[in-house]
């Protein structure tokens, strides 16, 4: 996610842009930036529960969307095959991510190509479902990382952006990026080579839902605290550096893996869960690894969020 701020001679913010890209990005030391369907939020609550789609209690392992304080060596190892088998999903899934390196080295997609329109009317039907699940999602992460129970007019605040999102509009120029305009923040700004490489529901779902949580913190940094919370367990779990616009870009993704992951549940169908549950981390499955001062590496990325999800990690283990 890059990110830019234009400041008045004054000293007010007049623009503030947030694109997505996750490699070969410098940015300023500073940066900034309802109604969904019922099954959907049904199936979340299942799943904070640790039920299954269809009901039934599982008392032998909950499904929550946050780590323990310590990882043990069991753990580590978890996320690493976890991690592997996300990559590996990639590459025989016919609705598989293309990775953000690969997508950087492609040309220029006219907005009336036939990928990027069917992509942008995707992402258009899968908004208001999207909006619904990042609003619980996020609940969730504020309680379980110690930000707002529920009451909060921060939490509040950031929800009500979210709820007022209205449009997906494809763009050429954004390449391989996805971008919100806070002076603008009822749109999604989508670049094309984006919209094409992200095929499968799933992936658009978390793309939207980080777009939507930097809506959702908006200019007065409503969620500060809680990317601070995140990016504090993520350093100790990880051992990596998480914090300043590192910890808002992984709470984004945090947010956006719950969000899939509580789509997949509300949409069950045949295919296996490991893949479904990969396609919202398949973009990160880059052979250039590289990150920034305000970005980890795409592969770190995937790490760090199964670390933070020891129950998705599991799932894609074991598959179930």
């Amino acid at each position: 996610m890059h990110s830019s701020r234009n400041v008045s001679p004054n000293g007010a913010i007049v623009e503030v842009v947030l694109n997505m890209r996750r490699a070969h990005q410098h940015k300023p030391a500073f940066p900034r930036m309802a109604i969904g369907i019922l099954a959907a939020l049904i199936a979340v609550a299942a799943v904070a529960l640790g039920q299954n789609p269809g009901g039934r209690a599982n008392s032998n392992r909950q499904l929550k969307s946050h780590s323990p304080e310590t990882l043990t060596p069991e753990a580590r190892e978890t996320v690493e095959l976890a991690s592997g088998i996300v990559c590996k999903e990639r590459i025989i899934d016919p609705k598989g991510s293309v990775p953000i390196d690969d997508m950087q080295t492609r040309p220029s997609l006219p907005v009336r190509s036939p990928e990027a329109v069917a992509g942008a009317q995707r992402a258009q039907r899968l908004l208001p479902t999207a909006k619904s699940l990042v609003i619980v999602s996020l609940r969730r992460v504020a309680k379980d990382y110690n930000f707002s129970k529920g009451s909060d007019p921060r939490l509040l605040r950031a929800i009500s952006r979210v709820e007022a999102v209205r449009n997906i509009r494809p763009d050429m120029d954004s390449r391989d990026n996805a971008s919100v305009f806070l002076r603008n923040p009822h749109t999604i700004v989508f670049g094309t080579i984006f919209l094409a490489g992200l095929p499968s529901e799933e992936g658009i779902i978390s793309v939207l839902a980080h777009e939507l949580v930097h809506i959702a913190d908006g200019s007065e940094d409503s969620l500060n605290q809680l990317f601070r919370n995140v990016g504090n367990r993520a350093t100790k779990l990880t051992g990596m550096k998480v914090y300043d616009q590192r910890a808002e870009e992984l709470t984004c993704d945090l947010v956006g893996t719950l969000a899939a992951r509580a789509y997949v549940a509300s949409s069950p169908n045949y295919e296996p869960l490991p893949r479904r549950i990969s396609r919202s981390l398949e973009h990160n499955c880059v052979n250039q690894d590289e990150g920034d001062e305000d970005h980890l590496s795409p592969q770190n990325t995937i790490r760090a969020l199964l670390t933070l999800n020891p129950a998705i990690s599991r799932e894609l283990v074991y598959g179930r």
